[in-house]
């Protein structure tokens, strides 16, 4: 006969093997914590697409390995390469599920569609149960398979020390802030933008700057901020003109001349004459900004960090949007949304599909992991308990919004049909850059800017069918 106490070890086990099969019978482990069983061997393999933030996520991982002994890997694909390296991936290690990418990104739902036999149900996820708002998931049939981990704006970053320099002088375009009005509220729509940044250009020597904007550069760790980011704005007015909602089939061409208005300024009021952009990257543009050669700089909040590593002060730092003079846009807000969505891939091994979740509850719930998203990258991320990001860009955003009937611009690139769009469209606004040397209106540029509305509008049709095998 068994004892007494051999019986209650006995009843002890039972009772944990119960209790480890009920935290497993809801999808994920629920064992998360940094300290959770490191005999498991699970890792992380994070595929990262913002390489502007590759040396923080270097750091995360490092610290995440000395306090745990889990091994957390980060990929960071550049030059518009991420989409395709992730499949390269998943497919290479398809019969090896350990080496698999465990955490990866899509951009909404058009990455969705790419990714969905992919994407594991986010439930019981930290990712999903940590979400202050869980209407920011991304949901299908009722389930989360991904989901935002920060919450962006862009516009056109502004030196706030040169404006107010330049404001200063007789017969600028703008008045000094002391006398009542901020330069938010002066520049309010294009035909300002434009008055403002012409005359900073004529006057570019007075001021000691080489241009009202950073360079409009080609490479690859820069032309998605103009094939992209800014292409959104023609997208977004014709959207609402026309209650687009989701992905359409086809576009117009409503608003695609107001895309070259923009264009134009940041082109012909620039630090870099048209002939360099091919060559020119995002790093020029950011020390061109912060060392004070350019007024204007278009990108977002997530810049930041490369911006004051470069030097710039956080009080010198402001934010507008950008303008493109479509109707009613005095009303307009900062671009602000997220094509940042966090997945966990399903075909993954197990064990380190757990081990990534663990990471994740780490990363979101201990004050390191809070302070490295919030303060280190300087996101504004949708999580519960966050501090307030240490971010001035972030926090220009949020005021501008704050203002009375200001509108911000919804991310509709997000339903961009493809990269390959996007490339097109973005070589062929570097042919119509250079074209442009013989005058904005020349024949030559003319008929470039003919191509590129073809790309724009014609190749949306084109590329939705081939995304949709209509083809």
């Amino acid at each position: 006969m068994m004892s007494r106490s051999v019986k209650s070890i006995i009843a002890l086990v039972v009772c944990a093997v119960l209790a480890a099969c009920a935290f497993t019978a809801f999808g994920f482990s629920q064992s998360f914590g940094a300290n959770a069983d490191r005999s498991a061997n699970g890792k992380v393999i994070f595929f990262n697409l913002k390489p502007e933030a590759t040396a923080m996520w270097e750091e995360v991982a490092k610290e995440y390995t000395k306090q745990t002994g889990v091994t957390v890997s980060i990929v960071t694909p550049t030059g518009g390469q991420y989409e395709k390296r992730l499949k390269t991936e998943v497919e290479k290690y398809k019969d090896n599920p350990d080496s698999m990418p465990t955490l990866f990104q899509i951009n909404g739902p058009v990455g969705y569609a790419n990714w969905k036999d992919y994407t594991a149900d986010l439930t019981n996820s930290p990712l999903y149960t940590q979400l202050s708002n869980k209407n920011l998931a991304f949901m299908d049939n009722g389930k989360p398979v991904a989901v935002p981990y920060v919450t962006e704006n862009y516009g056109l970053i502004y030196n706030k020390a040169l404006l107010a320099r330049y404001a200063d002088l007789k017969d600028a375009k703008l008045q000094p802030e002391e006398n009542g009005k901020s330069f938010e509220d002066q520049i309010t729509n294009f035909a300002t933008l434009k008055a403002v940044a012409d005359d900073l250009q004529k006057r570019k020597d007075e001021l000691g700057i080489d241009g009202a904007f950073a360079s409009a550069g080609f490479d690859l760790s820069s032309d998605w901020r103009f094939k992209t980011h800014l292409a959104n704005m023609p997208l977004y007015y014709q959207f609402v003109k026309n209650n687009v909602n989701g992905q359409p089939q086809s576009i117009n061409y409503d608003y695609v001349d107001n895309f070259r208005k923009i264009f134009d300024l940041y082109i012909s009021d620039s630090t870099t004459p048209v002939s360099q952009l091919s060559t020119k990257t995002g790093e020029d543009a950011v020390y061109e900004f912060a060392l004070g050669k350019a007024v204007f700089y278009q990108n977002g909040t997530w810049a930041w960090g490369d911006l004051s590593k470069a030097g710039i002060k956080p009080d010198d730092v402001g934010m507008l949007p950008i303008y493109i003079g479509a109707k009613g846009e005095e009303k307009q807000g900062m671009a602000t949304g997220s094509e940042n969505y966090w997945c966990i891939n399903k075909k993954a091994s197990r064990r380190n599909q757990e081990a990534t979740n663990a990471f994740l509850n780490w990363l979101l719930t201990t004050n390191y992991g809070k302070d490295a998203l919030a303060n280190k990258m300087g996101f504004a991320t949708p999580f519960k308990g966050f501090p307030k990001a240490e971010n001035p860009l972030v926090q220009a955003a949020v005021d501008y919004t704050a203002k009375p009937g200001k509108l911000p611009v919804k991310w509709v690139f997000v339903t961009m049909p493809s990269n390959g769009w996007k490339d097109d469209v973005g070589s062929d606004l570097l042919t119509y850059a250079q074209a442009t040397k013989d005058g904005m209106t020349s024949i030559g540029a003319n008929k470039a800017w003919t191509t590129l509305k073809s790309a724009f509008v014609d190749g949306w049709a084109k590329e939705y069918k081939i995304a949709h095998g209509q083809s």
